[in-house]
Protein backbone atom coordinates (compact mmCIF):
# COMPACT_ATOMS: atom_id res chain seq x y z
CA UNK A 1 0.00 0.00 0.00
CA UNK A 2 1.39 3.64 -0.90
CA UNK A 3 1.92 5.76 2.14
CA UNK A 4 1.68 8.86 -0.28
CA UNK A 5 -1.05 11.45 1.55
CA UNK A 6 -4.41 10.96 0.17
CA UNK A 7 -6.45 14.16 -0.07
CA UNK A 8 -9.85 12.73 1.21
CA UNK A 9 -12.88 15.40 0.85
CA UNK A 10 -16.33 14.99 2.84
CA UNK A 11 -19.26 17.40 2.50
CA UNK A 12 -22.01 17.94 5.14
CA UNK A 13 -19.17 17.49 7.61
CA UNK A 14 -21.14 19.02 10.23
CA UNK A 15 -24.18 16.73 9.76
CA UNK A 16 -24.99 13.81 11.82
CA UNK A 17 -23.23 11.57 8.94
CA UNK A 18 -20.35 13.33 8.82
CA UNK A 19 -19.53 12.92 12.60
CA UNK A 20 -19.71 9.29 12.52
CA UNK A 21 -18.05 9.25 8.93
CA UNK A 22 -15.01 11.18 10.20
CA UNK A 23 -13.90 9.08 12.95
CA UNK A 24 -14.09 6.02 10.54
CA UNK A 25 -11.93 7.58 8.20
CA UNK A 26 -9.03 8.91 10.79
CA UNK A 27 -9.49 5.33 12.34
CA UNK A 28 -7.87 3.91 9.09
CA UNK A 29 -10.94 1.80 8.52
CA UNK A 30 -11.77 3.09 5.47
CA UNK A 31 -8.27 2.87 3.39
CA UNK A 32 -6.53 0.84 6.11
CA UNK A 33 -4.23 1.03 8.99
CA UNK A 34 -1.41 2.76 7.38
CA UNK A 35 -2.82 5.09 4.59
CA UNK A 36 -2.49 8.90 5.69
CA UNK A 37 -4.68 11.04 5.24
CA UNK A 38 -5.21 15.23 4.72
CA UNK A 39 -8.76 15.56 5.46
CA UNK A 40 -10.76 18.47 3.70
CA UNK A 41 -13.70 19.29 6.00
CA UNK A 42 -16.47 20.99 3.65
CA UNK A 43 -20.09 22.59 4.99
CA UNK A 44 -22.13 25.72 4.90
CA UNK A 45 -20.23 28.68 6.28
CA UNK A 46 -22.72 28.87 9.84
CA UNK A 47 -21.51 24.78 10.25
CA UNK A 48 -17.94 25.38 10.46
CA UNK A 49 -17.51 26.51 13.94
CA UNK A 50 -19.03 23.17 15.00
CA UNK A 51 -16.48 21.42 12.76
CA UNK A 52 -13.92 23.09 15.27
CA UNK A 53 -14.79 21.12 18.03
CA UNK A 54 -14.97 18.28 15.68
CA UNK A 55 -10.97 18.43 14.96
CA UNK A 56 -10.47 18.86 18.85
CA UNK A 57 -11.98 15.81 19.34
CA UNK A 58 -9.66 14.15 16.12
CA UNK A 59 -6.56 15.64 17.94
CA UNK A 60 -7.25 14.58 21.65
CA UNK A 61 -8.01 11.06 19.66
CA UNK A 62 -4.24 10.64 18.74
CA UNK A 63 -4.83 9.15 15.56
CA UNK A 64 -1.38 8.71 13.86
CA UNK A 65 -3.09 8.79 10.33
CA UNK A 66 -4.04 12.14 10.87
CA UNK A 67 -1.92 14.65 8.61
CA UNK A 68 -3.70 18.07 7.81
CA UNK A 69 -7.32 18.89 8.80
CA UNK A 70 -8.73 21.70 6.08
CA UNK A 71 -12.36 23.34 6.99
CA UNK A 72 -13.75 25.23 4.33
CA UNK A 73 -16.71 26.12 2.70
CA UNK A 74 -15.49 26.80 -0.37
CA UNK A 75 -15.96 24.15 -3.22
CA UNK A 76 -13.00 24.86 -5.23
CA UNK A 77 -10.26 25.09 -2.35
CA UNK A 78 -12.33 21.99 -0.62
CA UNK A 79 -12.16 19.47 -3.81
CA UNK A 80 -8.32 21.31 -4.93
CA UNK A 81 -6.21 17.83 -5.63
CA UNK A 82 -8.47 15.92 -4.37
CA UNK A 83 -8.17 11.96 -4.82
CA UNK A 84 -11.61 10.88 -3.20
CA UNK A 85 -14.96 13.16 -2.99
CA UNK A 86 -17.23 12.11 -0.37
CA UNK A 87 -20.49 13.76 -0.76
CA UNK A 88 -22.46 13.27 2.17
CA UNK A 89 -24.16 17.49 2.26
CA UNK A 90 -27.27 18.45 0.42
CA UNK A 91 -30.96 19.61 1.07
CA UNK A 92 -32.97 17.32 3.09
CA UNK A 93 -36.52 16.56 2.08
CA UNK A 94 -38.91 18.74 4.26
CA UNK A 95 -42.66 18.14 5.04
CA UNK A 96 -44.74 19.02 2.28
CA UNK A 97 -41.65 18.62 0.13
CA UNK A 98 -42.16 16.40 -3.63
CA UNK A 99 -39.64 14.56 -4.52
CA UNK A 100 -39.91 16.86 -7.96
CA UNK A 101 -38.76 19.60 -5.39
CA UNK A 102 -35.82 17.79 -3.99
CA UNK A 103 -34.67 17.37 -7.06
CA UNK A 104 -34.74 20.77 -7.88
CA UNK A 105 -33.21 21.75 -4.81
CA UNK A 106 -29.90 19.62 -4.68
CA UNK A 107 -29.46 19.88 -8.95
CA UNK A 108 -28.22 23.09 -8.01
CA UNK A 109 -25.40 21.82 -5.63
CA UNK A 110 -24.54 18.94 -7.00
CA UNK A 111 -24.01 21.34 -10.46
CA UNK A 112 -21.60 23.33 -8.48
CA UNK A 113 -19.77 20.42 -6.84
CA UNK A 114 -19.41 18.77 -10.21
CA UNK A 115 -17.88 21.96 -11.88
CA UNK A 116 -15.80 22.45 -9.20
CA UNK A 117 -14.26 18.61 -8.85
CA UNK A 118 -14.25 19.06 -12.52
CA UNK A 119 -11.74 22.22 -12.48
CA UNK A 120 -9.96 21.55 -9.09
CA UNK A 121 -9.79 17.84 -8.08
CA UNK A 122 -7.33 15.25 -9.45
CA UNK A 123 -8.53 13.40 -13.12
CA UNK A 124 -8.34 10.10 -11.32
CA UNK A 125 -10.48 11.71 -8.10
CA UNK A 126 -13.02 9.08 -6.88
CA UNK A 127 -16.57 10.60 -6.08
CA UNK A 128 -19.08 8.95 -3.90
CA UNK A 129 -22.64 10.50 -3.49
CA UNK A 130 -24.76 9.93 -0.65
CA UNK A 131 -26.66 12.81 -0.12
CA UNK A 132 -30.38 11.99 -1.89
CA UNK A 133 -31.83 11.42 -3.84
CA UNK A 134 -28.03 9.77 -4.44
CA UNK A 135 -28.72 8.63 -8.17
CA UNK A 136 -29.88 11.47 -9.14
CA UNK A 137 -27.28 13.72 -7.81
CA UNK A 138 -24.22 11.57 -8.69
CA UNK A 139 -25.76 12.18 -12.32
CA UNK A 140 -25.53 15.74 -12.03
CA UNK A 141 -22.37 16.10 -10.28
CA UNK A 142 -21.58 13.47 -13.40
CA UNK A 143 -22.32 15.46 -16.11
CA UNK A 144 -21.24 18.76 -14.97
CA UNK A 145 -17.45 17.17 -14.28
CA UNK A 146 -16.71 15.95 -18.18
CA UNK A 147 -12.77 16.04 -17.35
CA UNK A 148 -13.42 13.04 -14.50
CA UNK A 149 -14.54 9.43 -16.29
CA UNK A 150 -17.94 8.65 -15.69
CA UNK A 151 -16.42 5.29 -13.85
CA UNK A 152 -14.98 7.73 -11.18
CA UNK A 153 -19.29 8.18 -9.90
CA UNK A 154 -20.42 6.60 -8.14
CA UNK A 155 -24.30 6.64 -5.49
CA UNK A 156 -24.29 4.73 -2.20
CA UNK A 157 -26.50 1.96 -2.39
CA UNK A 158 -24.31 -0.19 0.19
CA UNK A 159 -26.71 1.06 2.90
CA UNK A 160 -29.26 -1.04 1.61
CA UNK A 161 -27.27 -4.15 0.47
CA UNK A 162 -26.22 -4.17 4.31
CA UNK A 163 -29.60 -3.76 5.77
CA UNK A 164 -30.56 -6.81 3.45
CA UNK A 165 -27.49 -8.99 4.90
CA UNK A 166 -28.80 -7.97 8.34
CA UNK A 167 -32.36 -8.79 7.36
CA UNK A 168 -31.20 -12.42 6.10
CA UNK A 169 -28.90 -13.03 9.32
CA UNK A 170 -31.57 -12.24 11.78
CA UNK A 171 -34.12 -14.65 10.18
CA UNK A 172 -31.69 -17.40 9.18
CA UNK A 173 -30.51 -17.07 12.84
CA UNK A 174 -26.74 -16.87 11.72
CA UNK A 175 -23.87 -14.15 11.76
CA UNK A 176 -23.82 -11.54 9.39
CA UNK A 177 -20.55 -13.00 8.19
CA UNK A 178 -21.84 -15.64 7.23
CA UNK A 179 -24.21 -14.07 4.55
CA UNK A 180 -22.72 -13.49 0.77
CA UNK A 181 -23.94 -12.03 -1.83
CA UNK A 182 -27.04 -10.18 -1.07
CA UNK A 183 -27.21 -7.23 -3.79
CA UNK A 184 -29.28 -4.51 -4.54
CA UNK A 185 -30.64 -3.12 -7.81
CA UNK A 186 -31.58 0.27 -9.40
CA UNK A 187 -32.32 3.46 -7.46
CA UNK A 188 -31.95 4.51 -3.57
CA UNK A 189 -35.46 5.06 -3.30
CA UNK A 190 -38.64 2.89 -2.31
CA UNK A 191 -38.43 1.36 -5.71
CA UNK A 192 -34.44 -0.57 -4.76
CA UNK A 193 -34.84 -3.93 -4.91
CA UNK A 194 -33.00 -6.52 -2.88
CA UNK A 195 -32.17 -9.10 -4.23
CA UNK A 196 -31.08 -12.68 -2.40
CA UNK A 197 -31.63 -15.27 -5.57
CA UNK A 198 -27.55 -15.38 -6.16
CA UNK A 199 -26.61 -15.06 -2.25
CA UNK A 200 -25.17 -18.16 0.11
CA UNK A 201 -25.41 -18.22 3.73
CA UNK A 202 -22.01 -20.38 4.98
CA UNK A 203 -23.44 -22.82 7.33
CA UNK A 204 -21.17 -25.74 9.43
CA UNK A 205 -22.51 -28.07 7.07
CA UNK A 206 -21.27 -26.00 3.95
CA UNK A 207 -22.86 -23.62 1.70
CA UNK A 208 -26.99 -23.04 1.95
CA UNK A 209 -28.84 -20.77 -0.30
CA UNK A 210 -30.89 -18.27 1.09
CA UNK A 211 -34.08 -19.55 0.65
CA UNK A 212 -33.16 -22.90 2.05
CA UNK A 213 -31.34 -21.33 5.13
CA UNK A 214 -34.93 -18.99 5.30
CA UNK A 215 -36.92 -21.48 4.79
CA UNK A 216 -39.54 -18.97 4.07
CA UNK A 217 -40.35 -18.20 0.67
CA UNK A 218 -43.17 -16.15 1.42
CA UNK A 219 -40.93 -13.46 3.74
CA UNK A 220 -38.04 -13.46 1.12
CA UNK A 221 -40.73 -12.28 -1.53
CA UNK A 222 -42.17 -9.79 0.51
CA UNK A 223 -42.07 -8.89 4.29
CA UNK A 224 -38.05 -9.00 3.40
CA UNK A 225 -38.44 -6.34 0.46
CA UNK A 226 -40.39 -3.98 2.27
CA UNK A 227 -38.39 -3.70 5.03
CA UNK A 228 -35.01 -2.87 3.01
CA UNK A 229 -37.09 -0.58 1.13
CA UNK A 230 -38.91 1.04 4.03
CA UNK A 231 -35.84 0.68 6.51
CA UNK A 232 -34.94 4.37 6.63
CA UNK A 233 -38.43 5.60 7.13
CA UNK A 234 -38.71 3.20 10.00
CA UNK A 235 -35.16 4.36 11.40
CA UNK A 236 -36.47 7.90 11.31
CA UNK A 237 -39.74 6.53 13.15
CA UNK A 238 -38.37 5.32 16.26
CA UNK A 239 -34.96 7.61 16.54
CA UNK A 240 -36.93 10.42 15.14
CA UNK A 241 -33.89 10.96 13.24
CA UNK A 242 -32.24 9.50 10.35
CA UNK A 243 -29.87 6.75 9.87
CA UNK A 244 -25.94 8.23 11.00
CA UNK A 245 -23.97 5.70 11.99
CA UNK A 246 -24.93 3.06 9.67
CA UNK A 247 -24.74 5.44 6.90
CA UNK A 248 -21.38 6.15 7.86
CA UNK A 249 -20.88 2.44 8.09
CA UNK A 250 -22.13 1.52 4.39
CA UNK A 251 -19.88 4.60 3.37
CA UNK A 252 -17.02 3.20 5.01
CA UNK A 253 -17.07 0.01 3.54
CA UNK A 254 -17.93 1.45 -0.03
CA UNK A 255 -15.21 3.44 -0.07
CA UNK A 256 -12.46 0.52 1.48
CA UNK A 257 -14.19 -1.98 -0.85
CA UNK A 258 -13.37 0.41 -4.33
CA UNK A 259 -9.71 1.57 -2.15
CA UNK A 260 -8.46 -1.75 -1.32
CA UNK A 261 -10.93 -4.19 -3.65
CA UNK A 262 -13.38 -6.77 -3.12
CA UNK A 263 -12.02 -10.69 -1.56
CA UNK A 264 -12.17 -13.15 -4.29
CA UNK A 265 -16.20 -14.21 -5.42
CA UNK A 266 -17.74 -11.76 -3.34
CA UNK A 267 -20.24 -8.77 -4.78
CA UNK A 268 -20.87 -5.63 -3.22
CA UNK A 269 -23.43 -3.37 -4.74
CA UNK A 270 -22.77 0.14 -5.84
CA UNK A 271 -24.73 3.08 -8.19
CA UNK A 272 -22.93 3.44 -10.91
CA UNK A 273 -23.02 4.57 -14.83
CA UNK A 274 -24.68 2.08 -16.97
CA UNK A 275 -23.14 0.33 -19.64
CA UNK A 276 -26.28 -1.37 -20.57
CA UNK A 277 -26.09 -4.45 -18.48
CA UNK A 278 -28.95 -5.95 -18.07
CA UNK A 279 -30.62 -3.87 -20.45
CA UNK A 280 -30.43 -0.83 -18.14
CA UNK A 281 -30.50 2.07 -20.77
CA UNK A 282 -26.83 4.09 -20.39
CA UNK A 283 -26.94 7.66 -18.97
CA UNK A 284 -28.29 7.07 -15.55
CA UNK A 285 -26.83 6.16 -12.21
CA UNK A 286 -27.93 2.78 -11.15
CA UNK A 287 -27.10 0.40 -8.41
CA UNK A 288 -25.64 -3.10 -9.53
CA UNK A 289 -23.49 -5.97 -8.33
CA UNK A 290 -19.44 -5.46 -8.77
CA UNK A 291 -16.69 -6.70 -7.84
CA UNK A 292 -13.37 -4.42 -7.34
CA UNK A 293 -9.49 -5.09 -8.54
CA UNK A 294 -7.00 -2.41 -7.86
CA UNK A 295 -9.38 0.50 -7.54
CA UNK A 296 -11.71 -0.47 -10.90
CA UNK A 297 -14.79 -1.96 -10.22
CA UNK A 298 -16.69 -4.56 -12.80
CA UNK A 299 -19.95 -4.92 -13.03
CA UNK A 300 -20.70 -8.74 -12.47
CA UNK A 301 -22.54 -10.31 -15.65
CA UNK A 302 -24.71 -13.16 -16.31
CA UNK A 303 -27.10 -12.99 -12.95
CA UNK A 304 -30.13 -14.89 -14.28
CA UNK A 305 -32.94 -12.46 -13.84
CA UNK A 306 -36.38 -13.90 -13.28
CA UNK A 307 -39.94 -12.08 -14.40
CA UNK A 308 -40.26 -10.79 -10.89
CA UNK A 309 -36.76 -9.44 -10.95
CA UNK A 310 -37.81 -7.72 -14.17
CA UNK A 311 -40.57 -6.16 -13.10
CA UNK A 312 -38.48 -4.57 -10.33
CA UNK A 313 -35.68 -3.36 -12.55
CA UNK A 314 -38.44 -1.96 -15.09
CA UNK A 315 -39.89 -0.03 -12.24
CA UNK A 316 -36.81 1.46 -10.39
CA UNK A 317 -35.19 2.04 -14.34
CA UNK A 318 -38.65 4.02 -14.93
CA UNK A 319 -38.49 5.91 -11.95
CA UNK A 320 -34.77 7.22 -12.68
CA UNK A 321 -34.93 7.96 -16.12
CA UNK A 322 -38.40 10.44 -14.65
CA UNK A 323 -35.47 11.83 -12.19
CA UNK A 324 -33.25 12.12 -14.87
CA UNK A 325 -35.26 14.30 -16.99
CA UNK A 326 -36.51 16.75 -14.25
CA UNK A 327 -33.25 17.41 -12.68
CA UNK A 328 -31.46 17.59 -16.16
CA UNK A 329 -34.41 19.95 -17.41
CA UNK A 330 -33.46 22.44 -14.50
Amino acid sequence: MSNDILNVVVTGAAGQIGYSLIFNIVRGEMFGSDQKIRLVLMDIAPMLDGIKGVIMEIEDCCYPLVGEIVVTADPKEAFANADYAILVGGMPRKDGMERADLLKANATIFQVQGKALNDHAKKTCKVLVVANPANTNALIAMVNAPNIPKENFSCLTRLDQNRARAQIALRAKVSVKDVHNIIVWGNHSLTIFPDHRCGYVSLPSGKSTISGAVKDDTWLQNEFVATVQKRGAAVISARKLSSAASAAKAITDHIHDWHLGTPEGEYVSMGVHSDGSYNIPSGIIFSFPVTIKNGVYTIVQGLPIDKNTQEKLDATTAELISEKEVALAL
